[in-house]
């Protein structure tokens, strides 16, 4: 018993030795960099407690000193804490630890090749970093600097140092949106790999492909996109880090999600939640990332209510691990908007998801140029809330004015989309498809008609005439004809459609067959067939009696605190579900 007391006094002795050398720094500052690494983390951590940031900023803008502190990889959630501080209080640390690892690998480039290799390595873990701590046009710029130490020799540990160059510099630009650079690094990788595979040497590829897939799934390729993520599984193998792993499953899960292949995304996002949370903890930014993949997973198959509290679960992780103006944190916020918008579309509460979707743009404002396209969806899913906020307005000068609000930030998310992606995308089709809606809401009907049919015509030609995205747009013009422009029987053709593909995809409880519901039996009243009217009662009636019995479970995470199945299953049944024998996309 008295042992178990007396736990705590190290612990305590400890503290008070480093707020110590803390109380002492300006005169033992020179001693605290000879400290272990672990020490010598836990005085700056101190530092940070206490507020002296500047002081702490003058030791972490040090490359020799920052390298250092990298090596205390267990503390490592501590030192996005004080990191994120330090940029939230305008310490461009991000930059001045880029800029001096670029100038640095300017300095090495005569010298030998072990050199240039430890600085590579170095590189790397520095890259990586600012990588996960969302800054990604600083992790750029150490990447870039290793890759143009890697062509330097000519010879095969440099090709594979090149490669996994190559996979890093692709995830950041993935990150940060450029796309096109997102192309030229892909092609530059697979230079790379061929000069390996010619002198008869294989690198693993999931990696790789697994960026492939979320940059073509960025780009709203999504056949391409599903096609390299089976290319991706099939390049998992015993030995390959679980972050990778992890990655390559969160990825195809998503590419699933697109596809309306529901239960093969389910089962790989739920092994991925599982992965990350049992390999890094429900605390790490890695569990945060899987879970807003799983969120994704399900809005898309219609589990709203489950998706905005895994999407809150994601925020408040990356709040932990971050906090302050991080683009993590945005992403974040963003997601919870929206889902946070559907769940509560019926009822008109939108305070939550206002909030939300205002602080992602705070955010992103903050950190990133007003023509990011970052910004396109957190303006798209404001523009939604305020639209509906508009429409439930009692105030006319109120009203009018939020309208005019959101018709600004559409037509600007429209223009970031069309510059990024150009006119035949789905991302642009979206857009249309949202300001057709408004248009709508400010009466402007022809201007209505004109953005949904626009937007069907994209999306039937890119995903086909069943998808999803069709049916959403359908079942708009639908309630445009049906409410304002009294053309029945193209609305009632319209509703119809919408229904079946809804029913086809989500079965006879989803959530979307409501509005369609409804919207026939305020056209069958306005036409005189009131036995129709009388049969969409019932079907609506038999419709809300499912939804009370549809996802009824209290926790979506109890279902992946467990795992019945090994990586290799999981992989195993994925690919087994595939058609054998088809060869790698061109």
């Amino acid at each position: 018993m008295a042992a178990l007391e007396l736990e705590w006094i190290p612990e305590t002795l400890y503290n008070t030795a480093i707020s110590a050398v803390v109380d002492n720094y300006s005169r033992s500052r020179r001693d605290i960099r000879s400290l272990p690494e672990n020490i010598q983390f836990d005085v700056y951590y101190k530092l940070y407690q206490q507020g002296r940031l500047c002081q702490l900023g003058g030791e972490f803008c040090e490359l020799e000193v920052f390298a250092k502190v990298l090596r205390a990889s267990d503390k490592r959630h501590l030192l996005h804490h004080c990191f994120q501080a330090l940029m939230d209080h305008g310490v461009k640390v991000a930059s001045v630890l880029a800029n001096s690892f670029s100038r640095r690998c300017s300095y090495i480039a005569e010298s030998d090749a072990h050199v240039k290799e430890k600085a590579i390595q170095f590189g790397f873990v520095l890259g990586g970093f600012l990588s996960d701590a969302g800054w990604y046009g600083d992790a750029e710029k150490v990447f870039l600097s290793c890759l143009q130490l890697c062509t330097l020799h000519d010879e095969v540990l440099h090709w594979y140092r090149a490669v996994e160059c190559c996979v890093r510099l692709l995830h950041v630009r993935n990150g940060n949106c450029k796309y096109h650079l997102g192309e030229e690094t892909v092609k530059l990788a697979q230079l790379y790999m061929d000069k390996l595979a010619k002198h008869g040497h294989q690198a693993n590829k999931a990696a790789l492909y697994g960026e492939l897939c979320a940059l073509l799934f960025a780009k709203s390729h999504y056949d391409e996109a599903y096609r390299w993520c089976i290319e991706a599984m099939k390049e998992i193998t015993v030995g390959l880090p679980v972050k990778v792993v992890v990655d390559v499953l969160r990825q195809a899960s998503k590419a699933c999600v697109v596809k309306r292949e529901f239960r093969k995304a389910e089962q790989l996002i739920k092994h991925a939640v599982f992965l990350a949370r049992e390999h890094f903890g429900h605390k790490h930014p890695k569990y945060s990332d899987t879970l807003l993949d799983y969120g994704f997973y399900l809005l898309n198959v219609d589990n709203i209510c489950q998706s905005v509290a895994i999407y809150q679960t994601a925020l408040d992780i990356r709040q932990s691990v971050f906090g302050g103006k991080n683009i993590h944190v945005a992403t974040a916020h963003e997601d919870l908007a929206y889902s946070s918008y559907v769940h509560l579309y019926s009822s008109g509460k939108f305070d939550n998801a206002l909030f939300h979707a205002e602080r992602a743009i705070d955010i992103i404002t903050h950190i990133l140029p007003e023509d990011h396209l970052l910004l396109a969806s957190s303006k798209r899913v404001k523009a939604l809330i305020l639209e509906e906020i508009a429409i439930d307005c009692h105030n006319k000068e109120t009203e009018e004015r939020l309208l005019q609000d959101a018709h600004d930030l559409h037509l600007s998310s429209l223009q970031l989309a069309k510059k990024a992606f150009g006119e035949f995308n789905v991302q642009t089709a979206k857009h249309y498809g949202n300001l057709g809606r408004l248009y709508q809401s400010m009466r402007k009907f022809k201007e209505a008609e004109e953005m949904h049919i626009k937007a069907i015509q994209i999306k039937e030609q890119l995903l086909g005439q069943e998808d999803y995205e069709v049916a959403l747009s359908v079942g708009h013009l639908a309630s445009l004809y049906n409410y304002d422009m009294n053309q029945y029987e193209d609305a009632e053709r319209l509703y119809l459609r919408s229904i079946a593909i809804g029913k086809k995809l989500f079965g006879e409880g989803y959530s979307g067959l409501e509005y369609d519901y409804r919207g026939l039996i305020k056209l069958y009243n306005s036409v005189g067939n009131y036995e129709k009217v009388f049969e969409y009662h019932n079907i609506l009636s038999n419709w809300n009696r499912l939804r009370d019995r549809q996802f009824a479970v209290a926790d979506a995470l109890e279902d992946v605190n467990t795992s019945p199945q090994a990586t290799g299953e999981v992989v195993q049944s994925f690919l087994r579900s595939q058609n054998n024998g088809a060869g790698p996309p061109a």
